[in-house]
């Protein structure tokens, strides 16, 4: 264990070279679903990042076949009409989002099988994504009944423009690897077996690059994200004060009995 992120349960650490720190989510019996803890620690991870002397880029990735598989379902039937719950879900899904675009060091993500919820959100705000070819995304946000939330509206429309962010974001279908990068949402597409490989030697070329130089482009260019802050944060609260609708809590119920939720909305 790396006694700077001792605090860490669900997150393995491992240093590679020139201050290249490999960041795992690790519950692969779950496909690393996020449980209270890891959504916890997404969301806190990365001022540890910035405040660890030894790394310069840290790379993120999932343990097993699954880059993060989004909330469990207890997670989920905990979040629906609870207030206090809710309130916590706000700030967190605030934090990983914040936390990310802020941290100075850059971030690369290996995105090496399904991701969806806020392991989503960090994959694609990695400052330079790779993805598996096979490996398949969504955000769900629509089939739980409750706004888009997480991170999409501040970073989709930079990245794939309007239209298509509309499309994906309305329909909640899935886009695999090889659609995700020829839309513009990922910097690369990859074999599987060559996604963590080849985010490692991206890493290890920044890590080896002008540190301060790196810094301070991203910083700049993170701004494009910052100036949709009052987007952002609307759609967060939006999605909070959704989960105490009963589209939300139809829809929960529907993943627990396994069928195609009804919304009273639309009935």
């Amino acid at each position: 264990m790396i006694e700077h992120y001792k605090q860490f349960q669900r997150l393995l650490f491992e240093y590679k070279e020139h201050g290249v720190l490999l960041i795992t989510i690790n519950r692969p019996e779950v496909l690393n679903a996020t449980d209270a803890q890891l959504h916890l620690e997404l969301s806190t991870v990365w001022p540890a990042v910035d405040a660890d002397p030894e790394t310069r880029v840290a790379v993120i990735t999932g343990a097993g076949r699954a880059f993060c598989a989004g909330g469990d379902i207890d997670m989920l039937e905990g979040q629906a009409g609870n207030f206090p719950a809710i309130a916590g879900l706000l700030k967190e899904a605030g934090d990983i989002v914040y936390n990310v675009v802020n941290m100075q060091k850059p971030l690369v993500s290996a995105i090496n099988g399904p991701a969806l919820g806020g392991g989503l959100a960090v994959a694609l705000l990695a400052d330079i994504s790779i993805i598996a070819e096979d490996a398949r995304f969504a955000d769900v946000h629509h089939r739980l009944g409750v706004a888009c939330g997480d991170f999409a509206v501040m970073i989709w429309p930079l990245l794939c423009g309007m239209a298509k962010t509309k499309y994906y974001l309305f329909t909640a279908e899935f886009l695999d690897g090889n659609e995700a990068e020829r839309i513009g949402l990922v910097s690369d597409c990859d074999p599987g077996e060559r996604v963590v490989a080849r985010a490692l030697e991206i890493a290890d070329r920044l890590a080896t690059g002008p540190q301060m130089a790196l810094r301070w482009t991203k910083r700049a260019l993170n701004n494009w994200m910052r100036v949709q802050s009052p987007s952002y944060d609307f759609s967060l609260a939006a999605e909070m004060l959704n989960f105490f609708s009963e589209d939300a809590r139809e829809s929960i119920q529907a993943v627990i009995e396994k069928r195609k939720p009804n919304f009273p909305s639309a009935q």
